[in-house]
């Protein structure tokens, strides 16, 4: 079969066809069906249990011609949510601008049957070509026993979801180039996984980046504050031009980096500037988790619990810190991994071995409920719910906790969420012991104030952090991961329980030189195993 010339076989083989001044016209190419009666099934009959096939093939049949035939009344009461579908058809030719047309139906496979739309979107005369598959599926209707089209968007386009819609026209924002700190072009072809962060950066400063708009054929979101999808470009406008501070060779080993496991996220900052160099996901629901997820972190929260503990006085690096095989805090008792211990350990040791009793067994000299978030605020920034990264994002809770909650927070469990932005962070504060808060975009943009931290680090806390990070990639948890990047390194591993997960969310945070990155595989394990390469595989690159 060749384009759209020929329809095929649902019973019988007939063509639908919408063209210019005569939409709404279809023609029927063979006018028997397997069964030997009509070509349409008149009056939809009612029955019991799932639909035959036959049924399938009729009901898909008129369904679709009525939709050629632009007649959205008919069109939506063959489906079983006909106040959805009647102005989602209507609008496939009055809003989204489709004047031409030719629907091919394929082979049904039970009751789902699939086809093809090979369209042209004509706006304030110009005419560009349109071409998709699709599916319907046929159901039996709960009250009426007919068998009925279940009407979802994705009917009408696969990329329509729930409350959405198909839009043509003029663009409120014009078309936006976006580059990276080198001048780079950033586009979703070359960076799939950047799409929704360049669609959010072209709809909140689209209208500052000059240009002018042209023509699009677009999907409307269902929430005012999302950005629109572009599917097709009819006219092209004058590109404005947004300069990111993003950096397209990390960002190409982010993007590679997280292709390799599902539901993972990653982040690169530049800690000399708070720059954001690269943020990837591989996620099936879209959702920017690398900025924008609330999980716990696990022991990559040592790094603020470590500061705060050499902070205090409480701890030193190259002193004594008990690792115990198992700690207790209010009648809940803590462990290691495996149950191991330390005899003798330093801090360092303790830290660059991940041992969570030498952290939870000083919970009783810090005595301070709050003493974590406030940590997590003065020094990091994080807690503050106030950072303006240049898009949406969240800066990470650390919530004052009592009980054995407090005991959980200093290993970054209970009620801490961060996302990979918020621990890329961190290892930038740890390693230049200021907080400089991530950016995607200069604030000289649009003049946003950039949150910041009420002190520095001390000095010499700095020092001792930045020795037990270097450890632990030297010579502790992240010493194989860590092994391939070179520069001045420093790494922290982390695994955080998930209730009803049958495995751990894998974290892991590293720098080399003046780049700093985080990862979270959900599900992945230790954070050696899933983000750990991850991690290293950006710092490479950087």
């Amino acid at each position: 079969m060749n384009g759209a010339a020929k329809g095929v076989v649902i019973g019988g083989v007939f063509l639908l066809m919408v063209g210019g001044a005569g939409y709404g016209v279809y023609a029927l190419v063979g006018s028997e069906t397997e069964s030997g009666g009509s070509g349409g099934s008149g009056t939809a009959a009612v029955g019991s249990g799932p639909p035959t096939s036959k049924e399938v093939e009729h009901t898909a049949k008129d369904f679709l011609a009525a939709w050629a035939a632009g007649d959205e009344r008919a069109a939506a009461d063959l489906t079983d949510n006909a106040a959805a579908a009647q102005p989602a058809v209507a609008d496939f030719k009055a809003r989204a601008y489709v004047s031409k047309a030719v629907i091919t139906p394929g082979t049904p496979a039970g009751a789902t049957v699939p086809f093809k739309v090979e369209a042209e979107v004509t706006y304030e005369g110009t005419t560009k070509p349109l071409s998709y598959e699709s599916k319907l599926t046929v159901v039996r209707g709960a009250s009426s026993g007919k068998a009925l089209v279940d009407w979802q968007p994705s009917v009408l386009h696969p990329q329509l979801q729930k409350d959405e819609k198909l839009r043509a026209g003029t663009p409120a924002a014009p078309p936006v180039t976006l580059v990276d700190r080198n001048g780079k072009e950033l586009s979703p072809e070359k960076f799939p996984s950047l799409r929704p962060v360049l669609d959010q950066l072209r709809k909140t400063y689209g209208e500052k980046a000059g240009g002018s708009a042209g023509a699009e054929l677009w999907i409307e979101p269902a929430l005012a504050d999302a950005p629109k999808r572009t599917l097709l470009t009819l006219a092209p406008g004058k590109p404005g031009k947004i300069e990111t501070r993003l950096d397209a060779t990390v960002q190409a080993a982010a993007e590679q980096a997280v292709a390799k496991h599902p539901e993972s996220s990653v982040v690169a900052v530049k800690p000399s500037t708070g720059d954001i160099l690269a943020v990837a996901n591989n996620r099936k629901d879209g959702f920017n988790a690398a900025m924008q997820g609330a999980r716990a972190p696990g022991s990559t929260m040592k790094i603020v619990t470590a500061e705060m503990l050499l902070d205090k006085g409480l701890v030193a690096a190259d002193k004594v810190a008990p690792c115990k095989p198992t700690a207790t805090w209010y009648g809940r008792e803590f462990r290691n991994l495996k149950g191991f211990s330390l005899d003798g350990a330093t801090f360092a040791t303790s830290f660059a071995k991940s041992c969570n009793t030498a952290f939870i067994g000083q919970i009783d000299e810090v005595d301070d409920d709050g003493a974590l978030p406030r940590e997590a605020r003065e020094v990091f920034g994080i807690g503050l719910d106030n950072w303006k990264t240049g898009i949406p994002s969240r800066d990470g809770t650390v919530p004052e906790s009592t009980g054995p909650g407090a005991a959980a927070a200093y290993i970054g469990q209970g009620e801490i969420q961060m996302n990979p932005l918020n621990i890329a962070s961190i290892t930038a504060t740890a390693k230049t012991g200021v907080f400089r808060q991530p950016v995607i975009v200069s604030a000289a943009l649009d003049g946003r104030p950039l949150a910041t931290a009420e002190r520095r680090m001390k000095p010499a806390v700095r020092q001792q952090l930045v020795s037990m990070m270097r450890l632990t990639a030297t010579g502790g948890t992240a010493a194989q991961v860590m092994a391939g990047v070179g520069g001045d390194k420093g790494a922290k591993t982390g695994s955080a329980e998930v209730d009803g997960a049958g495995s751990p969310d894998s974290w892991f945070t590293g720098y080399s030189d003046d780049v700093a990155a985080a990862a979270m595989v959900e599900g992945g394990g230790h954070g050696a195993d899933a983000a750990g390469p991850l991690v290293a595989q950006v710092l490479r690159a950087g």
